[in-house]
């Protein structure tokens, strides 16, 4: 029998009180809120506190975090992360040489994430499944995962970080090229015996790939068609798509993608079409506000994102007007890590109300991973993922941007952060200290 591991071992049920909550519905907030969680980490309670069963006698048997009047809303989401890079290292590159040394450092990445609100990351490159293994046995603490693994890409795509020698400049853990429809089925099966979550795919190129431009055109969308049946041939796995020029979002629209990543030239007629087909939008406005910095870039990848920077910004702004269906994602990697929250903020920066920013970190994300029946929001027979903030992020979307403001994190029932002391060591089973 396998011995279970040390936060299995001390998760209890869990009663946070003196809240405001925010519960990723959209539904307006509620004062003097009580959530409880029972000891295998799922929500029985979340509401009024005026409603809420007893704190005390045989009717709770756990421990009570005392918010002392902060926000409580659900554990967020990153939907499109590369935790395996550093900042700001070129493409493909994971920094240091030594994989053993690669390792830490992506365990560190993932923790820093987890402080900063993140309880679920999809990771859309360069990220082995055994780090989504390592926290779900407990080895590593981190965001719980869904890995792309690699991305599949033409050659000279958005995803080939090949030198012209030759030389893969990630090892072989970034991409899988795919040339005809025929390779295109092939890499989705190679990234499925890797154990891929989903697929991503490049239906465009990029800022950061050196042999291509947004506009330019990826995969066709015969090949997107094939790479997307392939997925449904195999469980129904979602494939996310690279898209920054429209003319590439459209043929990844019409291959019947899940997600168009980035986003950057959606037109009128894309929306339209997204909207049509269910498609979700993922904007990652942290590579556009928090990701051009000329002192780390190429001169290629700095010009590019100069470029484009207003032209995202309008076409997104228009995006959100138009309703379309927005989940969080940053691209951290491009943007530094641990710092996921603040695309709240460019959210709000483009017209999105703060209330629907959080929705969209909160229960669309969790829409988009196939995950919204455990995740996402606070009700009950939800997994008890929750962050306690400093201050009102209805008023201040800001706050949750900075982590230090994000001061406590409970994941699956446990308590993964506290910096306020707010759940005592000495509580007592029944009641407070």
């Amino acid at each position: 029998m396998t011995e279970p591991t040390t936060s299995e071992t001390t998760r209890t049920a869990l009663r946070v009180e003196n809240a405001t909550l925010v519960d990723g519905t959209g539904a307006a907030p509620i004062a003097d809120a009580v959530v409880i969680a029972d000891a295998e980490g799922t929500i029985s309670y979340a509401g009024p506190a005026a409603t809420a069963p007893p704190a005390s006698g045989d009717a709770f048997t756990g421990r009570v975090i005392d918010a002392g009047g902060r926000t409580v809303l659900p554990g967020f989401f990153d939907c499109h992360t590369h935790l395996a890079y550093a900042h700001a290292s070129p493409p493909g590159r994971r920094g240091e040489l030594d994989p053993v040394l690669v390792t830490f450092d992506t365990a560190a990445r993932m923790r820093q994430t987890l402080d900063a609100g993140i309880t679920t990351a999809r990771d859309l490159g360069g990220l082995s499944t055994g780090y989504r293994t390592a926290v779900e046995t407990g080895r590593i603490e981190g965001p719980r995962l869904h890995t792309a693994v690699r991305i599949i890409s033409h050659t000279g795509g958005h995803a080939d970080v090949r030198l012209p020698d030759g030389t893969d400049l990630s090892g072989g853990e970034m991409s899988e090229l795919a040339d005809t429809e025929d390779e295109a089925r092939l890499a989705v099966r190679k990234v499925l015996r890797a154990g891929a979550d989903l697929v991503k795919i490049c239906a465009t190129g990029g800022m950061g790939s050196p042999y291509d431009q947004p506009d330019d055109e990826g995969l066709l969308e015969e090949e997107i068609r094939a790479v997307v049946d392939e997925c449904r041939r195999h469980g129904g796995k979602p494939v996310a798509a690279h898209a920054q020029g429209n003319a590439g979002i459209l043929n990844a629209i019409r291959g019947g993608v899940t997600s168009i990543e980035h986003g950057y030239g959606l037109d009128d007629r894309a929306l339209e079409m997204a909207g049509e087909r269910g498609v979700f939008v993922v904007p990652t406005l942290s590579t556009v506000y928090a990701g051009i910095d000329k002192a780390t870039m190429e001169p290629y990848h700095y010009e590019k994102k100069v470029r484009w920077s207003g032209i995202t910004k309008e076409n997104i702004s228009r995006a959100i007007e138009q309703g379309a269906r927005i989940a969080l994602g940053t691209d951290a990697a491009v943007c530094p890590h641990g710092q996921n929250l603040m695309e709240l903020s460019y959210l709000v920066d483009l017209g999105m109300a703060p209330m629907d920013a959080i929705v969209a970190g909160t229960r669309t994300a969790a829409e988009l991973l196939g995950v919204a029946d455990r995740l996402g929001t606070l009700a009950p027979g939800r997994v008890a993922d929750l962050v306690v903030c400093e201050g009102d992020p209805l008023a201040d979307i800001g706050v949750l941007g900075d982590p230090a403001n994000v001061v406590c994190v409970v994941q699956d029932g446990h308590v993964r952060k506290d910096t306020k002391g707010l759940l005592p060591s000495a509580t007592p089973a029944g009641g407070r200290p």
